[in-house]
């Protein structure tokens, strides 16, 4: 089943702890205060299950839609409803970053900067230092408990973790499968209006899921090393270039996505298809695109851009995800303008 207490936490970093890789489920710690009430974010940096690195990106200026409501949550842990078109994060269906950019990381090394740890020291003690950062925090809820936190000592326990994808799970894990429902770690710095987004999952884990339980698709293997796609999953075969998300005129506007054939040989578009981030699908046209060649594609009803930010996702004719991009209420504000990925 899926996460039973999904949301987010806001607050403001006010400690860390950094567990050793030698012992048996080491996290990383973070101490947040919101608004007066103390939590710990636990953060895993080792897998239970081999590969046991995880897979890490950060992303030092994340541009997303969902960054337009996100510092309007109030301090404290707020419960999302999973699904989209809200603040649920979703690494498959989001497009919140570049898949190829997943790197793995040993939990706990000697020497500067070559660990998961290291990583996160970096990010978390800026927070730290800084008054008006804030900490949000995406991930599952536990407590308030009757005892003493067991890291930091504050009264009662409480915390968030599964701070990393919980989608595509093998063995024990799998039935904390669910969709809209990943962790993630989004910092904000004011001052300079930086967002940096660090973005965690295990290797074991499958990086194409059904839409409605989260569950590995058959046939598919996990994730291959680094987060690379794995033998017999899609490659970037046709990639999203260009869309014109605010045409002139009144609505309905003519919408458009484009698209460039990468690969040495013609692609047959039959089956394939574009879907926005209500996840809203528009087929596109049976015809062939030749090695190298764009193509613009018209958009259709029920399938919307929008002008405040939204994604666009490219999907092969087994439902797979091959391409997808994100755009903001900025990108989208000039009226005519093609934006180019």
């Amino acid at each position: 089943m899926p996460l039973a207490d999904y949301g987010v936490l806001a607050g403001r970093v006010v400690g860390r702890r950094r567990e050793s890789g030698s012992s048996d489920s080491p996290h990383y710690q973070i101490h947040v205060d919101a608004a007066g009430a103390p939590f710990r974010v636990a953060v895993n940096v080792l897998s239970a299950l081999p590969p046991s690195e995880l897979l890490y990106v950060a992303d030092e200026d994340v541009l997303h839609p969902l960054l337009m409501s996100l510092p309007d949550v109030a301090d404290g842990f707020t419960p999302l409803d999973s699904k989209p078109g809200g603040l649920a994060l979703d690494f498959i269906r989001g497009n919140l970053f570049d898949r190829a950019a997943l790197r793995s990381l040993p939990a706990d090394r000697p020497g500067p900067d070559n660990d998961l740890a290291d990583k996160l020291d970096h990010y978390v003690q800026r927070a730290a230092a800084d008054p008006a950062s804030r900490l949000f925090a995406f991930g599952q809820r536990w407590g308030p408990e009757t005892k003493p936190d067991k890291i930091f000592g504050f009264r009662p326990g409480n915390g968030v973790h599964d701070i990393h994808m919980n989608q595509g799970n093998s063995g024990r894990f799998v039935t904390d499968d669910g969709v809209w429902q990943d962790g993630a770690l989004l910092l904000h710095f004011p001052i300079g209006g930086r967002w940096v987004g660090v973005f965690l999952a295990f290797q074991s884990q499958a990086w194409h899921t059904d839409d409605t339980t989260g569950h590995t698709l058959p046939d598919l293997p996990p994730a291959g090393p680094g987060g690379q796609p794995a033998p017999g999953e899609p490659d970037r075969q046709l990639r999203i270039v260009a869309a014109l998300v605010n045409p002139p005129g009144p609505a309905p506007e003519a919408e458009t996505v484009t698209l460039v054939n990468t690969t040495a040989q013609q692609i047959d578009l039959t089956g394939w298809a574009i879907i926005d981030r209500d996840q809203h699908r528009c087929p596109l046209p049976a015809a062939r695109l030749g090695a190298g060649d764009a193509l613009r594609i018209p958009l259709t009803p029920p399938v919307a851009l929008g002008n405040h930010g939204g994604t666009i996702t490219l999907l092969d004719p087994d439902g797979l995800k091959v391409d997808g991009v994100a755009y903001t209420a900025t990108d989208a504000a000039a009226e005519g303008h093609t934006l180019v990925f």
